[in-house]
């Protein structure tokens, strides 16, 4: 059974970071897709970034490129989002997620997911 928790929200001021931090476990880690999510109020889950098995190709949302960086640390089974320069709009329910199946693309539809960080930014 494979488990993703998320820790590292909270609350910022506008211009502020955050560093999301999303522990996994269950399999082994350096063979699956990473990927962030979030949802604002009111909002449809939406897409933020994702992150290869090697952690040498990432993709991210036209909305955060430049401001936010997804890593991982595969020998801590770890996948982190450095959040920069964060803005009102940013606020959300940041999900992390993981592939089904090892060396393919992260499909939200068939990910496994966390229980989810709330980020809250004040202007």
């Amino acid at each position: 059974q494979v488990q993703l928790v998320e820790s590292g929200g909270g609350l910022v001021q506008a211009g502020g970071s955050l560093r999301l931090s999303c522990a996994a476990n269950g399999r082994t880690f350096s063979r699956y897709t990473m990927g962030w999510f979030r949802q604002p109020p009111g909002k449809e889950r939406e897409f933020v970034a994702t992150i290869n098995g090697s952690g040498g190709r990432a993709e991210y949302a036209d909305s955060v490129q430049g401001r936010f960086t997804i890593s991982r640390e595969n020998a801590k089974n770890t996948a982190y989002l450095q959040m920069n320069s964060l803005k009102p709009e940013d606020t959300a329910v940041y999900y992390c997620a993981t592939s089904r199946i090892a060396f393919t693309p992260l499909s939200a539809s068939t990910a496994y997911w966390g229980q989810g960080t709330q980020v809250t930014v004040s202007s």
